[in-house]
C-alpha cells in the first residue's frame, strides 16, 4: 500500500484541501493512505487556530485523510524551515510513509528540488551573507542569493508561498535522509492569502468569513460535513478563536516580561529582543506592539510567532527540540492499518491515549506538557468561558471514524 505524507494546518479544512486529497488518489491509486501531520492549537502565521485541533482533524478525516498526527507546538510556531523540518521528521519517524505530497504554484518537482539543493549548498550560504548586509528582509536576501547561483527562472520559484514551503519540505527530507517519493499538485483556486471567495477560496479568506460568522459567503468553499462540524463548534461557543480574542491575556504576559525573558525566545537574535521589550513597555495593544517592533528586515509573521511563544512559554530550546513522539489526533479504518504498521516500524513512541504520556521518556513528557499548556491557553480564548474546562489535553482521545 502506498502511504503519502502531508504537512498541513487545515485552518480550516476547505474544498481546496478535499480536491487536493482526491487528486493524490487519482495519481497514486484509490487505495493510497493519506497521513497528515497537522499543527495543533497554534499555527505558523503566529496565531491561534480558528477551531480546536480535533474538530479540524475530524473534518479532514471525513473528506479523504486517513491518519492525523500532531506537529508539536514549538515547531508549529516556527519559521518555514523549522516548521518543515519538524513535519518531515515526524513523517520519516513513522517508518512507513512512502511518498511526500504538497501543493505548489509551479507544479514541478525538479524545479523545486534544484532550489532546495541550492539552499543547502555552501555557495548559497556565502551568497546569503553578502545580501544580508544590505538591510533587506531575509526572504528577499534568500531569493537574491538563489538568483545569483541558479538564475532568474529558478529564483522566481520562491515568489510562490506554496513553492517556498515545498522547497523547505524537500530540503528537510534530504537532510533527514528520508528516501520518499515527492509529489506536487498545482494549487487550485484563489492564491495564498487572497481575499477572493467562491468554490476554492484561500484559507485566509475563509477564516475572515467564519470569524464574522458569514456562513452564506463561506459555505460555498467548505465541504458539507466540515461545514456541519464548524457550525456545531460555533453554536457551542468554542469558536471562533482569534488573536484579538486572546489580546488581553497575551498583553498581561508581555508587560511582565524582563528584557532577558525576551532574549530566551526563538528567533530573537540580532537585537530583536530589545525592540520587542521596548515595544511591549510602550504599546497599548498588540497591533501597536508589532508596528513598533517591525522593520523591513523582520516580517510580521515572525514577530507574531515570537509573541505567541512568549505567551505560551516556549523558549528557544523548546522550539528547537525535535519531535519526541508520534501523537495520533484521529484516524479512519484505513488509518488504523497504517497505525499498525507504524507501531511496528516507527522510530519514535506512538501516542494514542494521553494517559500513556506518563510512560514516555522525560523529554517527551516535557514536550507534551508544553502542548497541554498551549491547549489550556487556547481554550481561554473561546467565546464562551464555560467551554474552557481545564485538563482537556489529558482527557481527549483521538477521533476514530470507520
Amino acid at each position: 500500500m502506498k502511504i503519502v505524507g502531508i504537512l498541513t494546518e487545515f485552518n480550516p479544512f476547505h474544498n481546496g484541501h478535499a480536491w487536493f486529497l482526491g487528486e493524490l488518489r487519482r495519481r497514486l491509486g484509490e487505495e493510497t493512505a493519506v497521513v497528515c501531520v497537522m499543527s495543533g492549537s497554534f499555527v505558523q502565521r503566529g496565531e491561534p487556530a480558528l477551531m480546536c485541533k480535533h474538530v479540524r482533524a475530524e473534518a479532514a478525516l471525513r473528506h479523504g485523510a486517513d491518519l492525523i498526527l500532531e506537529l508539536p507546538v514549538g515547531r508549529a510556531l516556527s519559521s518555514a524551515e523549522r516548521f518543515a523540518w519538524g513535519g518531515m521528521a515526524l513523517l520519516r519517524a513513522a517508518g512507513c510513509v512512502t511518498h511526500l505530497a504538497f501543493g505548489s504554484e509551479c507544479g514541478s518537482v525538479p524545479a523545486l528540488e534544484r532550489v532546495a539543493s541550492c539552499l543547502s549548498s555552501e555557495a548559497y550560504r556565502q551568497s546569503l551573507r553578502r545580501f544580508l548586509g544590505d538591510g533587506m528582509s531575509f526572504a528577499a536576501c534568500r531569493q537574491a542569493a538563489v538568483r545569483s547561483i541558479l538564475g532568474e527562472e529558478d529564483a522566481a520559484v520562491l515568489d510562490g508561498a506554496n513553492n517556498s514551503l515545498g522547497v523547505e519540505y524537500l530540503k528537510a527530507a534530504a537532510q533527514l535522509d528520508w528516501p520518499c517519493e515527492p509529489v506536487t499538485v498545482c494549487r487550485r483556486g484563489a492564491s495564498h492569502d487572497s481575499a477572493g471567495t467562491g468554490e476554492f477560496p484561500s484559507a485566509s479568506a475563509l477564516r475572515a468569513l467564519l470569524a464574522r460568522e458569514d456562513w452564506t459567503a463561506a459555505e460555498d468553499g467548505l465541504p458539507p460535513e466540515a461545514l456541519a462540524l464548524y457550525r456545531a463548534e460555533f453554536s457551542a461557543g468554542r469558536a471562533p478563536v482569534t488573536l484579538s480574542g486572546a489580546e488581553r491575556l497575551v498583553l498581561a504576559r508581555l508587560r511582565t516580561m524582563e528584557e532577558a525573558d525576551w532574549a530566551r525566545l526563538p528567533d530573537c537574535g540580532e537585537g530583536l529582543h530589545h525592540r520587542l521589550y521596548r515595544a511591549a513597555q510602550s504599546a497599548a495593544d498588540l497591533d501597536g506592539l508589532l508596528r513598533r517592533a517591525k522593520t523591513k528586515r523582520y516580517a510580521l509573521s515572525r514577530l507574531r510567532r515570537i509573541v505567541m511563544c512568549a505567551w505560551l512559554g516556549i523558549d528557544a530550546a523548546a522550539a528547537a527540540l525535535a519531535p519526541q513522539y508520534l501523537r495520533v489526533l484521529g484516524c479512519t479504518g484505513r488509518g488504523r492499518c497504517v497505525l499498525a504498521q507504524m507501531r511496528a516500524a516507527a522510530a519514535l513512541p506512538v501516542l494514542v491515549k494521553p494517559a500513556d504520556v506518563r510512560m514516555l521518556p522525560e523529554a517527551a513528557q516535557a514536550q507534551f506538557r508544553l502542548e497541554a499548556r498551549a491547549t489550556e491557553l487556547f481554550s481561554l480564548t473561546c467565546p464562551r468561558l464555560e467551554q474552557a474546562v481545564p485538563g482537556a489535553e489529558w482527557r481527549t482521545g483521538p477521533v476514530i471514524l470507520p
